[in-house]
């Protein structure tokens, strides 16, 4: 089965960091893109950076450029999201994803395989 475990999150005050990780199984992670997406309260479900896994191609979404960086540990099957700087307005529910074969557009809610979510909270 495929699975994503997303973990790292957790309270912290505007200007500090967070590492995310997502652990994937089940598929040959070589071949996948895998994406960080984030909801806040009353919001859809956006991708704010994703990366192929052999780290060819990357996307930042613009309010995360700079500040976010993703990753990839092909030994370790697992993708990290290093966020820095981060702002109250970063506060989410924060889902990791992938794209098993590369036939969604980069970086898309369409993505079939999802984690169950990690809750970051920036506090001001």
């Amino acid at each position: 089965d495929v699975q994503l475990q997303a973990s790292g999150g957790g309270l912290v005050q505007a200007g500090g960091s967070l590492r995310l990780s997502c652990v994937a199984s089940g598929f040959h992670f070589d071949d996948s893109v895998i994406g960080w997406f984030r909801q806040a309260p009353g919001k859809e479900r956006d991708g704010i950076a994703c990366t192929s896994a052999t780290g060819g191609t990357t996307y930042y979404e613009d309010s995360v450029k700079g500040r976010f960086a993703i990753s990839s540990d092909n030994a370790k099957n697992t993708v990290y999201l290093q966020m820095n700087s981060l702002r109250p307005e970063d506060t989410a529910v924060y889902y990791c994803a992938a794209d098993l074969n590369g036939r969604y557009p980069f970086c898309s809610r369409e993505y079939n395989h999802w984690g169950q979510g990690t809750l970051v909270t920036v506090s001001s």
